[in-house]
């Protein structure tokens, strides 16, 4: 289960059977800027992973504010879920959803520069 709103995203899968995985996950964001001042988004991802609590902040300046699903894919796999589990992804339209919001806010248009050294 997904559900989006602006500026969170919740992700929610309960375990079919003893090797399945559990979580639920809240993916809140907003705009803000680094300690050097460079304008991007604050992610905050809290929630629990198999019955485990879990709440790992991460800032993507404006360059790779498009990159965030590659950070949440990275923290969950730290938490024991590997990457073909993770839903944040597979919910093609909350996604869109929360990757326009992004653009939105951050005021991208096609044609800006992004960090391509930087995505996965």
């Amino acid at each position: 289960m997904a559900m989006f709103e602006p500026g969170h995203l919740h992700i929610e899968r309960h375990a079919l059977n003893k090797d399945d995985v559990s979580y639920n996950i809240h993916l809140d964001y907003e705009v803000s800027k680094n300690p050097a001042g460079e304008k991007g988004i604050q992610f905050t991802m809290h929630g629990s992973i198999q019955g485990k609590d879990l709440k790992e902040p991460f800032f993507l300046p404006k360059v790779e504010a498009y990159n965030f699903a590659s950070n949440v894919t990275k923290i969950a796999d730290k938490y024991g879920i590997p990457k073909e589990k993770i839903a944040i992804g597979s919910s093609h339209e909350h996604y869109d959803l929360m990757f326009e919001d992004i653009r939105q806010q951050l005021n991208m248009k096609s044609g800006d520069p992004i960090d391509l050294e930087n995505f996965e």
